[in-house]
């Protein structure tokens, strides 16, 4: 059977249609899909493994989870413009309204149990990041990554308690944190009063939408903030939508684990990431990933993934 054959009869069923228009907008589980369909996920999970068959979408397990996201881009991409084309000037059908409203719900609980985590945890945040790596070890391996290069404009997205901008703003021209926890951000502010920072600008705002201008920003910072993120690839696109020509993107987290328990008592969305992942997600972001170090000990590996902003001249020469 041909590769087209095989794709539309795939989405001929209107229910694979829907799972596929709903994986556009971001990743989910099957019981997440379930939930916004309305179906059982014995249900769902065959017509899942339909759309896999046809290289429309791809699971990837992490612990006891299973994440599923859009298939190989060849086979996706002209689709998507297909139905982006037939779709354009028409109105949204009641099934699509529903999808996205239940899809916002599903959103919404996401972002609550994170929420609520973040407010519970927030005054023994550091607390917790120490018992993965010593965080000493971790500060030390940026500083040396980021290396005698000019800070610039400094933004720290998901500042916490503003460790990375107590650790790097007094080297910058200017310096910014954002979070979205104002909890968080009162703790940032008293510490970043000790630290002779209380004039650095502090904002809360979510990681998929900051409120900077394109190119507002030379360094860019995600300190152990990625595995909490249910989009990382778009935390990921927004974070290098900030750097200017020549900007880095410097993220610390976690190497891909199986400790299931940060899930369920840590609220982390993300059992860690592999090289080749976040690789893809600096290319298709515009980045050239230009170091990796990993930083082992602990009950987990910490790894380290420095992206520069490619420069206008190459970002035309591969357009072209």
């Amino acid at each position: 059977m041909s590769v087209e054959l095989e794709v539309f009869r795939a989405l001929a069923d209107p229910t694979r249609l829907r799972i596929f228009a709903l994986l556009r907008a971001m990743e989910l589980s099957v019981g997440e899909l379930a939930q916004v369909l309305g179906q059982s996920q014995p249900r769902v999970s065959r017509h899942v493994k339909i759309l896999s068959d046809a290289g429309l979408t791809e699971r990837r397990r992490e612990g006891s989870w299973v994440f599923l996201g859009l298939g190989d881009q060849r086979i996706v991409d002209p689709l998507v413009a297909a139905l982006d084309a037939w779709q354009h000037g028409r109105q949204v059908d009641h099934w699509q309204a529903a999808d996205a409203a239940r899809l916002a719900a599903v959103r919404a609980d996401r972002a609550e149990a994170a929420g609520r985590y973040f407010d519970a945890h927030a005054e023994q945040w550091d607390a917790i990041r120490s018992l993965h790596v010593a965080e000493s070890e971790v500060e030390a391996a940026m500083t040396a990554l980021l290396g005698p290069e000019p800070i610039g404009r400094l933004v720290d997205i998901g500042t916490g308690t503003g460790r990375m901008i107590a650790l790097f703003g007094h080297g910058a021209e200017a310096a910014l944190g954002i979070d979205r926890s104002p909890q968080m951000l009162r703790l940032a502010r008293a510490r970043l009063a000790e630290a002779g920072l209380d004039t650095v600008d502090l904002r809360q705002a979510d990681m998929y939408a900051l409120p900077l201008d394109d190119r507002s920003a030379d360094t860019v910072i995600l300190h152990q903030l990625l595995h909490f993120a249910q989009m990382p690839e778009l935390a990921i696109a927004e974070a290098a939508r900030l750097l200017a020509p020549g900007g880095r993107l410097l993220i610390a987290d976690f190497a891909p684990h199986d400790r299931e328990e940060l899930r369920a008592e840590q609220a982390h969305a993300r059992l860690g990431f592999g090289d080749e992942q976040i690789r893809h997600w600096y290319e298709e972001a515009g980045l050239e990933t230009v170091a990796i170090e990993e930083l082992k000990g602990g009950a987990l590996t910490v790894k380290l993934w420095l992206g520069r902003r490619v420069p206008a001249a190459l970002d035309q020469r591969r357009a072209a």
